[in-house]
């Protein structure tokens, strides 16, 4: 099999065809970029209302049936889609425009809110309508997500990329930290169906900022062979590159075992700590400050050396935070325990990331990119409802410790692979990077990828 010729006419400067300004702040970067810079603006406008509608609709799930399975079950029916779908979606991604698929899965995740907005009000809605919506939302992130990660290339070239994955972490956790805490008022002061609303028009920003880009249209994709088989090259891809395995895999499991504990938080919220639903609000919001600062962390950095490091440390920190989460019945303690929750989280799935993005082939990007989506996202439902089924039978804290736990396991796992992977991935990144256009000169500099502190080899293409 040919490895697929990479689209690299787009990627050497600004996504709007033109090259970005000389200079711009380390720290935001990719903001030089007008097509991001727009794309920035919307898209927090818009996850505000998706944090605002994630909290609401989990406390509603709660108050219509105190159930914890059910918590799950709902968790469930948003992401399973996206294990299913998620490579279609990037099989799209790579043969059709992203710009106009990011168009069209925006207004429907609108419409859907909307919709969900429009029941609630009503005083008609029940269990099986928001497992509906649930689903139907799914299906639109399973085409969503593999597009919008693989889009991002597009709007800022290769040299930025790292940054602007870290300021979308930013912008997703920033949103996080306020979406929560804004829907734990409205939730307690005039009920669920407002946010709801909220979400529906918030919407409205990023389809905007879609619409005012400058996008060059991209070179046509050369196919090789039916959907199918084009989907399958992906997952072979993934298979045959134990590096971007590696990172996938440890993903999967942390997703299974530990992220559910947001599932679980309502029950902590009210049940464990006492909080209610604006005290869900404060636990939601104080895991997304911990996010946002490790994403600030990330878009300060320049190089990918030792971030596979960080990657692992993060894992086990996530596990260890987690533990110490699970044994707290303080509201207040509970809440500062989630910062570090939250930061570590966010380091292993940037940095993961931003590791696959750095060594994958730009026509195999979508696709990969829906493997990533698979193992963060897809996974996450059966962990959704494994957690909620032990939750109804060991209790909410034993579940959470129980998935820290698994954490702590498979980082000491996969940092014991680190120094056998080290290579593959400065090759990987160096061809990246030379079918991108880099200079030849930069090439012979020592490759910024993953290594142990101190340490410094000038790896030169054969």
């Amino acid at each position: 099999m040919r490895q697929p010729e990479p689209v690299a006419a787009p990627l050497r400067g600004a996504g709007d065809g033109r090259r970005p300004a000389a200079s711009a702040p380390a720290l935001v970067r990719a903001l030089r970029h007008r097509n991001y810079k727009l794309f920035f603006s919307g898209q927090l406008v818009s996850l505000v209302g998706t944090w605002m509608q994630s909290v609401a609709q989990s406390w509603l799930v709660y108050r219509l049936t105190g159930s914890s399975l059910l918590l799950g079950t709902v968790g469930f029916a948003t992401q399973i889609p996206v294990f299913l779908l998620a490579p279609i979606g990037g099989a799209v991604a790579d043969r059709r425009s992203r710009h106009r698929i990011l168009i069209a899965t925006q207004s429907a995740a609108m419409v859907l809110a909307l919709g969900l907005a429009a029941l609630t009000l009503s005083g008609r809605v029940e269990v099986a309508h928001i497992l509906g919506f649930s689903v139907l939302l799914g299906v639109v992130n399973a085409f969503d997500i593999p597009t919008r990660q693989a889009f991002v290339v597009e709007m800022v070239g290769r040299e930025d990329l790292a940054n602007a994955i870290a300021l979308n972490s930013s912008m997703f956790n920033g949103a996080r930290i306020i979406g929560p805490a804004v829907a734990g008022i409205l939730v307690g002061a005039i009920g669920e169906a407002w946010c709801f609303l909220a979400n529906g028009l918030s919407f409205l920003a990023v389809i905007a900022s879609l619409l005012a880009m400058r996008v060059p249209p991209r070179p046509a994709a050369v196919r090789r062979g039916s959907a199918l088989a084009e989907t399958a090259e992906g997952f072979r891809f993934v298979a045959r590159t134990g590096a971007v395995r590696a990172l996938l895999v440890l993903l999967g499991v942390v997703s299974v075992t530990a992220m559910p504990y947001a599932v679980l938080m309502p029950i902590f919220a009210d049940r464990i700590l006492g909080g209610g639903a604006r005290g869900l609000g404060i636990l939601m919001g104080a895991s997304g400050i911990g996010a946002l600062l490790g994403a600030l962390v990330l878009a300060g950095r320049r190089r990918l050396r030792g971030l596979g490091h960080w990657v692992a440390a993060a894992c086990a920190g996530f596990g260890v935070a987690l533990g110490l989460f699970a044994l707290s019945r303080s509201f207040w303690l509970s809440a500062l325990l989630l910062v570090p929750v939250g930061f570590s989280m966010m380091v292993q799935m940037a940095g993961s990331n931003t590791l696959v993005q750095a060594m994958v082939p730009d026509a195999l990007r979508g696709r990969v990119m829906a493997v990533y989506a698979m193992m963060f996202m897809g996974m996450a439902p059966l962990g959704a409802l494994l957690a909620g089924w032990l939750a109804d039978r060991i209790g909410a804290p034993a579940t959470v410790a129980s998935g820290g736990a698994c954490c702590v396991v498979a980082a000491a796992v996969f940092a014991t692979r680190l120094p056998r992977l080290r290579q593959q991935a400065r090759e990987l990144i160096i061809a990246q990077q030379m079918a991108a256009g880099t200079p030849a000169e930069q090439l012979t500099q020592p490759v910024p990828v993953e290594g142990s502190p101190g340490e410094q080899r000038s790896v030169r293409p054969a």
